[in-house]
C-alpha cells in the first residue's frame, strides 16, 4: 500500500507523516513501511516543487509505502481514510517469497 503526500502536510499541529508512521509502528505494528522523499512533483493543482539536494522544502512529494497481511492492511485503512485524501492511497495485491 501506498500514501502519497506534500511533507508538510499537518493534522492538529503535527506532521502528518510522522503520526501516521508511529501509528503503523506503535499501534499495528506493520510488517514494513519505508518513506521515500522525492526531488520533485506535482499535484492535483498542478504546482510543480522541484529543488536541489542542498535546498530542500516541505512542499516535495512523499510517499510511505507499508505491507502486511490483507486482513491487517483493511483495518488501517479506515482510519487513513479520515486523515489522508482517498485518491491519494493506493492499494494492491502482492506476494512474498
Amino acid at each position: 500500500m501506498r500514501i502519497y503526500m506534500p511533507e508538510g502536510d499537518k493534522q492538529d499541529g503535527q506532521i502528518l507523516m510522522k503520526e501516521i508512521f508511529r501509528m503503523m509502528h506503535d499501534h499495528y505494528r506493520l510488517l514494513g513501511v519505508t518513506a521515500f522523499r522525492g526531488i520533485a512533483g506535482f499535484g492535483g493543482r498542478g504546482t510543480v516543487h522541484a529543488d536541489d539536494i542542498l535546498r530542500l522544502n516541505i512542499h516535495l512529494p512523499l510517499v510511505l509505502e507499508f505491507f502486511d497481511e490483507p486482513a491487517v492492511i483493511d483495518s488501517i485503512i479506515p482510519q487513513l481514510e479520515q486523515i489522508v485524501a482517498g485518491n491519494h492511497i493506493i492499494r494492491w495485491e502482492a506476494q512474498c517469497g
